[in-house]
């Protein structure tokens, strides 16, 4: 174990009484308020949308193929996410660059469709401040598409950084990438909610 680690007590091994470590119980947090925040949004938008007479339909203003792909790559990153977890815990330094290495590529698939999107949108003249719904939709997504964007940062990190921390402490940043995981997962969770309720509905 680093110097740095047996400084910083409950690094990777559960605290008594939280029963978890240090930085799982950080990102749970964070986490936290983070579901206070789209949970607001949500609400606000729902609200919005059931006292209006005239709401669009999602399918006929939105592209819902596009938004399928994304939702499909965005499901298959979270396995790729899995298994670099996976690949660490089992010890597998390699699979776990491979895995990682996807998972960050994916979330770059997922922005680029969003960009070709919102391409179109702005072609045709819909911005934000063309209406209520388009605000709506280009706030949720655009605050999705910048958790998107430092997952991939921190992901990208792990990939270039990860073989320095696991030669120093694999525990470790077998840990740090459990935390990066479940932010991920959030992530994730959030377009599985967004997709239905902007474009399906």
């Amino acid at each position: 174990m680093s110097e740095s680690a047996s400084s910083i007590r409950y690094i990777n091994r559960p605290h008594p009484v939280t029963g978890v470590t240090n930085a799982k119980l950080g990102i749970w947090c964070f986490l936290a308020s983070e579901v206070m925040l789209f949970g607001a949004l949500f609400s606000t938008y729902l609200l919005l949308r059931t006292g209006s007479a005239s709401w669009p339909h999602g399918p006929a203003t939105l592209n819902v193929p596009l938004a399928t792909l994304n939702t499909l790559v965005l499901i298959f990153s979270s396995v790729t996410m899995v298994m670099s977890w996976a690949s660490l815990a089992t010890g597998n330094f390699r699979k776990y660059r491979l895995y990682l290495g996807l998972t960050a590529l994916m979330g770059c698939v997922f922005l680029v469709v969003k960009g070709f999107e919102y391409g179109h949108k702005f072609e045709h003249h819909h911005f934000p401040a063309a209406s209520t719904f388009y605000a709506i939709y280009f706030t949720l997504t655009g605050l999705h598409g910048l958790h998107v964007i430092g997952g991939i940062a921190v992901n990208l990190y792990f990939l270039f950084r990860g073989r320095v921390l696991w030669q120093r402490d694999p525990e470790r940043l077998t840990n740090r990438i459990e935390c990066a995981g479940l932010y991920w997962h959030f992530v994730d969770l959030v377009w599985i909610f967004l997709f239905p309720i902007l474009y399906l509905l």
